[in-house]
């Protein structure tokens, strides 16, 4: 058997676990946002090559994505933030996943380790989400005046893409008029509200206690080694996992591994269930 008949093969295994779960466990990782044409910042020269004034002043993603720039230039931070939240917008998988839990007997729940908020944007119940390390949907006050978190609501930001600094004022705290920031983790980031995160912990924790007597599928895409947050969950989570990822598709006995991305999988998968 040849490469492809045997990946052929284990598509339709793919396709056979998800048609028979009573429900589903999408566990995301950041690789899944590829096929957004999300530009690649796990390395510093993807993140340059994105923006090159940034190479010339010696500034990585991990320098970047630190609160302090919230303090010392809101500007700059507001830019690199708003140009994310700008970029951010859900393929057609995110459709594909919807049908396929919206088919399930037994609600279906979403772990992820991005802050894109696609899922919520893609209309899955916020109720069935875990975003470990929060949102880029959701706003926070830099100094945690009311230790309130409140929805983005379409922010309309101007970014000098060169410089990528914002032009005007970004998002102010409704109580006490300080600078905003993205209720997500950043680097060395002591002041994260983590109140929403935690609430959504909790909840996937009582649905997993659901699960307990339920045939679970577990679909992974796009969580990489480097950062193993999604892999750990799914791994302890009992069912039959799907491992979708073109470079760190395997996985412990009985994994069902698609060395693809996850776009393409999951439309392979959708046609092959459309036919059954």
């Amino acid at each position: 058997m040849n490469g492809v008949e045997h990946l052929e093969d284990l598509i339709k295994l793919a396709a056979t676990a998800i048609k028979t779960a009573d429900t589903i466990l999408i566990s995301a990782g950041a690789g899944i946002g590829v096929d957004s044409g999300l530009p690649d910042f796990r390395g510093d020269e993807g993140f340059w090559q994105s923006y090159p004034l940034l190479k010339e002043e010696n500034i990585s993603f991990m320098d970047l994505a630190n609160p302090a720039w919230f303090y010392n230039d809101p500007a700059r931070a507001w830019g690199f933030y708003g140009h994310r939240y700008q970029l951010y917008q859900p393929h057609q998988g995110f459709q594909i996943l919807k049908q396929w839990c919206d088919e399930k007997t037994h609600p279906s729940f979403i772990f992820t380790s991005n802050v894109d908020g696609h899922f919520e944007k893609s209309g899955f119940d916020s109720k069935s989400i875990y975003e470990c390390h929060g949102s880029i949907n959701y706003l926070q006050c830099l100094d945690n005046c009311e230790s309130k978190i409140w929805p983005a609501m379409n922010l309309n930001l101007t970014i000098n893409k060169n410089n990528l600094k914002i032009i005007g004022d970004g998002p102010k705290c409704p109580d006490c008029g300080e600078v905003a920031r993205p209720n997500i983790l950043m680097f060395g980031d002591p002041d994260w509200n983590s109140a929403r995160t935690k609430a959504q912990g909790i909840k996937f924790q009582n649905w997993k206690n659901k699960c307990a007597n339920k045939n679970v599928v577990i679909i992974e895409l796009g969580a990489g080694k480097a950062i193993p947050t999604a892999r750990y969950v799914s791994e302890a989570t009992v069912g039959t996992l799907i491992r979708i990822n073109p470079r760190d598709s395997d996985g412990p006995e009985g994994t069902i591994s698609l060395p693809m991305g996850s776009l393409d999988a999951l439309k392979k998968i959708d046609k092959l269930l459309k036919n059954k």
